[in-house]
């Protein structure tokens, strides 16, 4: 037998040796982290540690792998706001995009796990998670899906395949009798995917009814749980699934005696869309895990009710299934420091460090309390108050004074090394440039001291312009100030007792004139200078007429209202 063949069936076999093989034609050397859990048959690589030449011949033997139970392939990197404009074209930034973003390395990947899916028999679990998977790619695994015999667990979380790529995957799981779970945690997924993970269930309830008619022949009793066919669906962080998901779900629920486990976290449910989930357990039995966790327009008791139902399902025994463990927000959002260090200048005049972020917290020993000056905080000022400084127009004051230190120095020649730190990441970036690289980008053609001076300008512009619109927002602040304590005064002097009573006397006082000339006959001058026929006459008191009788008082109050009628109706008289 030729020596090819015998290695080549040899590999089928030893997976860690024909990779080992492979690597020594290569002349590469083998990853530690492949080796790392091969004694238990599982494979599990951080794609974005792994360069583009490594990945040749790893993806080799994961194409001829007969022994493997599972293979998982994760990667974690996340295109950041950092990495588009000037800072994506940085010559000495450590943080790359990881080899395996490309389309030429992935289409490769997809063919690997196809191969492997079509001759291994052992392969158990598959887990492409976090990995920019393109439609070519989905192709190719789903005709390894197609072709599988012995996978049961699929999990692409937080793939961006969307609801185009999960019908395509749909297309091969749906005729699949091997697999049982499915994950697409965080995949983009609107409710047409939930659709599609409903028509499915429905296409293999459809094949398992005819399997339970035909079990039950001869008064036998069907196995259900021994029947082929998905068990359980996992679609959290697809916050665009909605009502309308979770009542696509519920439809097909109603009638399905299989499915075991159905997980929507953080799924953007609220009660419309639980309530139609709660009226699928008036026919579902088989159901033992609904887990609607993480959504929070989901009332309390709405969600208390369907975990009893789920409970009442499962009979309070446990089960091969469990509960997915919801980390909690403590850890989710716990702020881990994040540096960027770069070194500005050369010279020998020493080194200047300028540290910008959070302050590192001082941890404390067991059994000693902190003193007063360490768990001193001041209070943050309000709006309005003198001394108040908003966090923007603080950060402005911190740009401008940096910028100076940075012009400073580099006209001195002092070599100065900043420090970035932020809370909101978890991993570590080391950059290291010149001064020319942080506010712009080199132009090669140039010369040094032509990019001195353009550099120099470009920062006395920034600063002129950051001290014009400083002041401008502290005009503003100072005029929103000034509007604020106006509004105060009027409402002290709305709400003095004083201004209000002689406001009152003042009405009482010109509803009494009004009277007056209705009494001398001189209503219809009021009517027509717009005053209502209602405005005679005061609401509780009596009308102001005289005692006396018309003809004695019409003289008197004719001479009255004659020189107030000219004044007021000069027009008329």
């Amino acid at each position: 037998m030729i020596d090819s063949v015998k290695i080549r069936r040899q590999s089928t076999l030893d997976f860690y040796s024909h990779y080992e093989f492979l690597c020594a034609i290569q002349d590469s050397v083998p990853l530690k982290t492949v080796k790392a859990n091969l004694n238990q048959g599982i494979l599990e690589l951080n794609a974005d540690r792994i360069k583009a030449a490594d990945w040749a011949p790893l993806l080799k033997a994961i194409r001829h792998n007969k022994t493997l139970i599972s293979i998982v392939i994760r990667s974690f990197h996340q295109q950041g706001l950092g990495e588009s404009g000037a800072e994506r074209h940085k010559t000495h930034v450590r943080r790359r995009i990881p080899a395996i973003r490309s389309k030429d390395l992935t289409s490769q990947l997809g063919k690997a796990i196809r191969g492997c899916l079509t001759m291994s028999s052992a392969l158990k679990s598959l887990g492409l998670e976090g990995l920019l998977l393109r439609e070519r790619d989905l192709i190719f695994l789903t005709q390894g899906l197609a072709k599988t015999s012995s996978l049961e667990s699929l999990s692409l979380a937080h793939c961006p395949i969307g609801d185009g790529g999960l019908e395509t995957i749909c297309q091969s799981v749906r005729n699949s009798a091997i697999i049982k779970s499915v994950n697409f945690t965080g995949c983009n997924l609107t409710w047409r995917g939930a659709e599609h993970l409903a028509n499915v269930l429905k296409h293999q309830a459809m094949k398992r009814h005819g399997e339970a008619w035909a079990e039950s022949l001869r008064y036998r009793r069907p196995d259900l749980d021994c029947m082929a066919g998905l068990r359980r669906i996992t679609v959290n962080c697809n916050t665009l699934v909605g009502d309308q998901g979770a009542r696509a779900f519920a439809e097909c629920l109603g009638e399905d005696l299989w499915l075991k486990a159905l997980d929507l976290q953080q799924c953007g449910i609220s009660n419309d869309g639980a309530k139609s989930l709660l009226d699928a357990f008036q026919t579902n039995t088989t159901l033992v895990i609904l887990d609607v966790r993480k959504n929070p327009l989901i009332d309390y008791t709405l969600m208390k009710k369907l975990n009893e139902r789920v409970l009442m399902n499962g009979n309070s025994a446990s089960s091969e299934y469990k509960w997915l463990t919801s980390p909690s927000s403590k850890d989710v959002l716990r702020p881990k420091s994040k540096k960027r260090t770069i070194v500005l200048g050369s010279g020998r005049k020493g080194k200047a460090t300028i540290r910008i972020g959070l302050a590192p917290k001082k941890s404390i020993q067991p059994g000693k309390s902190p003193s007063d000056k360490e768990s001193y905080s001041p209070k943050p000022l309000p709006p309005g108050a003198y001394g108040f400084l908003p966090w923007r127009t603080a950060e402005r004051h911190c740009l401008i004074i940096l910028i100076r230190s940075l012009i400073s120095c580099k006209q001195t020649g002092i070599p100065v090394k900043v420090t970035l730190e932020s809370a909101s990441t978890s991993e570590t970036e080391e950059t290291e440039g010149t001064l020319e690289d942080v506010m712009h980008d080199r132009d090669l053609t140039e010369s040094p001291d032509k990019i001195k001076v353009q550099q120099y300008q470009q920062l006395r512009v920034r600063s002129n312009f950051l001290e014009v619109e400083n002041a401008r927002l502290r005009n503003l602040n100072f005029s929103l100030s000034e509007v604020l304590h106006a509004q105060s005064v009027t409402n002290m002097i709305l709400e003095d007792e004083g201004v209000l009573g002689s406001i009152e006397t003042s009405f009482q006082k010109f509803h009494a004139f009004l009277d007056l000339l209705k009494d001398a006959g001189l209503g219809q001058l009021a009517t027509m200078a717009g005053i209502d026929q209602s405005d005679f006459g005061l609401l509780g008191h009596p009308q102001m007429n005289s005692t006396v009788s018309r003809s004695a008082c019409g003289g008197k109050a004719e001479e009255l209202t004659s020189p107030l009628l000219y004044v007021l109706f000069p027009s008329v008289l």
